[in-house]
């Protein structure tokens, strides 16, 4: 051993070369994470959090999702029911209503995850119906021109027994496909891609009414709900019975995991922004994101766009709409990057970062002191010098909106004289207290003419005691 150690060389050879990392095989948000564009990798990672696959299974199944394959005759509401109970959480809700008699895709979002179910409610759907024709028609050539004026947007009235309010909309048919088609027994398979909201039975029957001959849907499945379709990660009633059952009595999860989605499958299709650690509970209290707190962001991002905010290990923070294209998030230092849409991440899951520079601890130390209000406002004991130097962004921010004074007027103390003067040039402030006492006053004369009434209603009561004596 020490004859070889003293002849060969076990020198690394350094290399001009970059390892790149292979991230197409990483779950969920972090897929192709090496493509996003890359605005800054300093940071401080924080070991709060986790993958979402690796979630304790409490914590997994309350942030679950469940691509139910919906079985005939229960309502949508008696299945979203029946799953609360078997896997005995707080909350569950559904992507969109299916009629009893239909079957097929119905995303269900447990406890956290129906944050989502808006966005699932209103995404694309598509189904396949089996149309029953009153009588035969010339040829299948009609029926698919029936089809074809039958498609992009239409005027429908929901069917007499629905969910919904029975008042004329407009709802859009994006593609029609004839699967099969019998003139002898009068029946045709159709495929549908439509707009969330579009009944199919409606448009069976305007099918009929179109070739002349009459028509009704004779059976109906949906095959895709939004991101989800039959073809990925369907489950039955009886897998998720037996799921549960098998964790209870045995204590393995494999199968409650397998059956159990995270909810971070249903945003895969969203563009991403990565956000600091020390950012995310800020983010979960409803901040906005600011450029110091991005990290990664996605090509192709324009003004008004829904994005998912992630942290650096995958999970979904919460929904935004973006305020800044890819160009600008690239190119500037500073700026609103997002505003929330929907918080989806429990608060505190990461440590509070925020209240932690220089100023914030000058700040805190005034409000002990007495220099400063409890709310951190200027009063007559604050020091001049901190009056000259802290910009208040958010009275800036409520003077730009109300068109009022500027940020450093608004951050000045307010001398007891000048202070009613102010209000009585109808600042947002002085307009909210008027509104309050006209309010009051209001009330006040409301108690005193009811007073009143009861006085008077009284004194006839005494009356007519006296008179029947």
């Amino acid at each position: 051993m020490a004859a070889q150690q003293a002849t060969d060389d076990f020198q690394v050879p350094s290399s001009s070369e970059k390892t790149t990392l292979d991230t197409t095989q990483w779950p969920l948000l972090l897929k192709n994470y090496d493509k996003l564009n890359q605005r800054t990798g300093h940071y401080t990672p924080i070991p709060s959090g986790c993958s979402p696959l690796k979630r304790s299974l409490q914590d997994y199944v309350k942030s679950g999702i469940i691509n139910l394959d919906k079985p005939a005759n229960p309502s949508s509401h008696e299945v979203v029911a029946w799953i609360k109970r078997i896997l005995r959480v707080e909350k569950t809700g559904h992507s969109g209503t299916l009629d009893p008699k239909v079957t097929g895709c119905l995303i269900v979002c447990v406890d956290r995850a129906t944050r989502l179910v808006k966005s699932q409610q209103n995404a694309g759907k598509e189904y396949v119906a089996v149309l029953r024709l009153h009588d035969a028609i010339e040829s299948e050539k009609k029926l698919l021109g029936a089809m074809e004026k039958l498609t992009g947007a239409l005027f429908q009235r929901p069917p007499l027994i629905s969910a919904v309010k029975r008042q004329l909309r407009i709802r859009t048919v994006y593609e029609q496909k004839l699967c099969q088609f019998d003139n002898e027994r009068h029946l045709a398979v159709i495929h549908i891609k439509c707009e969330a909201g579009t009944y199919i039975r409606t448009l069976c029957v305007h099918l009929g009414m179109l070739l002349g001959v009459g028509g009704h849907m004779q059976e109906l499945r949906r095959v895709r709900s939004g991101i989800q379709d039959e073809g990925t990660h369907l489950v039955t009633m009886h897998d998720v019975l037996d799921a549960q059952w098998q964790y209870d009595n045995t204590k393995d999860e494999t199968y409650l995991r397998r059956v159990i989605k995270p909810l971070e499958l249903l945003l895969v299709g969203h563009k991403r922004i990565v956000v600091k650690d020390s950012a995310v509970n800020a983010i979960c209290y409803g901040a906005k994101v600011m450029l110091p707190g991005l990290l990664r962001f996605a090509d192709n991002i324009e003004i008004g766009d829904e994005c998912v905010l992630m942290s650096t290990k995958g999970e979904a923070i919460a929904l935004a709409i973006a305020q800044m294209t890819t160009a600008v998030m690239a190119s500037c230092d500073h700026g609103v990057v997002a505003k929330i849409k929907r918080v989806i991440m429990e608060r505190d899951t990461y440590p509070r970062r925020w209240g932690l520079g220089p100023n914030a601890q000058k700040k805190k130390k005034l409000i002990e002191l007495g220099k400063l209000d409890k709310h951190g406002k200027a009063t007559d004991k604050t020091p001049t010098e901190w009056v000259a130097s802290y910009v208040d962004y958010s009275a800036a921010g409520n003077a730009e909106g109300g068109g009022g004074a500027p940020a450093a007027a608004a951050a000045a103390p307010a001398s007891p004289e000048g202070g009613s003067k102010r209000k009585a040039e109808g600042s947002p402030e002085a307009a909210a207290s008027e509104a309050k006492k006209d309010k009051k006053e209001k009330k006040k004369s409301k108690k005193e003419k009811k007073s009143k009434k009861e006085k008077k209603s009284k004194k006839e009561k005494k009356a007519d005691d006296s008179d029947s004596d």
